[in-house]
């Protein structure tokens, strides 16, 4: 691999022992996938900080790393396994809740920004199109190779956290242009609501795993773009994805000869049938990817004069800035369930709380049943909030 003169020195340990390794593990990671060298970030958010997913194990290794290493570019942080404050109001055990601010902690020392969202580039981690980064989290580094044009691979989290503490990482895969053209052309016949763009996600990434489609018939606003991407990497791979006319690369990339598929009615009802088993639920949670301040809104306008009836508990996740700013608004949703902030239903210890729930997000469907032993329902949220109303 073609190191710098400036990298080259880092490896050689001139710039401390936490850099060098560092640096040692991004080459390694490059020369695995072939890269010829490294290019300059501008910004990594880091996944690995719940305690449920990473464990005793992926505390010492953080212990290990943060002595003497600090980050170079902004660095932000996944969703943690429970919400920093409101954690006893979740049922997390003291043991849980210890350890998992002890990780927060060791990712603060070593200059990561801990307030811990899976939508950074809505609470100021906003790359700029073009900007190389190191993204770990699958919806989020998704939504800014498409809709900002930023580059960046699906970073794991020793790697992407290796890559914000030299400021560097591998030069392969979606880094380069030429990988960045859409495989397949989707055709999609949907309403604008959010739910069905949760759907089409489904339905996409089911079908063509870690392609790069390219939309047509769609226009997604933010909030259905991130669900969207979402359900497209959790049901299957994909990095990144095209909207005719509308994401920043759409029009660089030629769609000649491409297959061509069709989502409409009949497959969006075949995703939603995948992704329910039960009916009844103890728990329903929103906010996977974390709920922006229009959906607050949005929620919080629809509840509005409305009464709980129902003893199912609901959460509403979102980041620490979006409840902060939002008084009013959590505060009708508060009337119904809690408003979380820095934690997710998929990486919090929820199996040890409840054995069923339900939630709007592709993404959140397909993995509650695997990460956390959940018998699931997946609806949209007026659907879902008519069951404790």
């Amino acid at each position: 691999m073609n190191l710098s003169a400036a990298e080259q020195r880092i490896l050689d340990g001139e710039e401390g022992e936490g850099a060098r390794k560092a640096l040692e593990l991004v080459v390694a990671l490059g020369k695995i996938y072939g890269a010829e060298d490294l290019v300059p970030i501008t910004s990594a958010h880091l996944s690995g900080v719940s305690y449920k997913t990473i464990g005793d194990g992926g505390i010492v290794y953080l212990e290990h790393v943060s002595q003497g290493a600090k980050v170079r570019v902004p660095s932000t942080l996944n969703p943690s396994g429970m919400d920093s404050v409101r954690w006893r109001e979740m049922g997390v055990s003291e043991e849980f809740a210890a350890k998992q601010l002890h990780i927060i902690d060791l990712y603060g020392s070593m200059g990561v920004e801990t307030s811990c969202s899976c939508t950074p580039y809505l609470a100021g981690n906003v790359p700029r199109k073009g900007d190389h980064v190191a993204w770990a989290e699958s919806s989020a580094l998704s939504m800014v190779n498409s809709m900002v044009g930023a580059r960046t691979n699906r970073e794991g989290g020793p790697g992407a956290l290796a890559a914000a503490i030299v400021g560097r990482t591998a030069n392969y895969g979606l880094h380069l242009k030429e990988n960045r053209s859409p495989t397949v052309v989707v055709e999609a016949d949907i309403d604008g609501s959010l739910f069905s763009h949760s759907l089409l996600g489904q339905a996409v990434g089911s079908r063509i795993g870690n392609g790069i489609p390219y939309f047509r018939g769609i226009r997604p606003d933010w909030e259905e773009a991130k669900i969207m991407a979402a359900a497209m990497a959790a049901s299957g791979a994909v990095a990144m994805f095209h909207v005719e006319d509308h994401t920043p690369e759409s029009s660089e990339h030629s769609t000649e000869g491409l297959e061509v598929i069709n989502i409409g009615d009949d497959e969006l009802k075949d995703a939603h049938e995948s992704l329910s088993v039960v009916e009844d639920v103890e728990l329903i949670a929103f906010g996977c990817p974390h709920l922006s301040m229009r959906e607050v809104r949005e929620m919080a306008y629809y509840l509005e004069g409305k009464v709980k009836k129902s003893d199912v508990k609901v959460w509403f996740c979102t980041s620490r800035q979006v409840r902060d700013a939002l008084p009013k608004e959590v505060a009708t949703l508060e009337r119904f369930g809690t408003v979380l902030a820095d934690t997710c239903m998929v990486v919090t210890p929820v199996e040890g709380l409840y054995e069923s729930s339900a939630s709007d997000s592709a993404k959140a469907c397909n993995y509650l049943p695997t990460l956390c032993s959940q018998k699931v329902r997946c609806d949209s949220f007026q659907t879902l909030m008519e069951v404790v109303m």
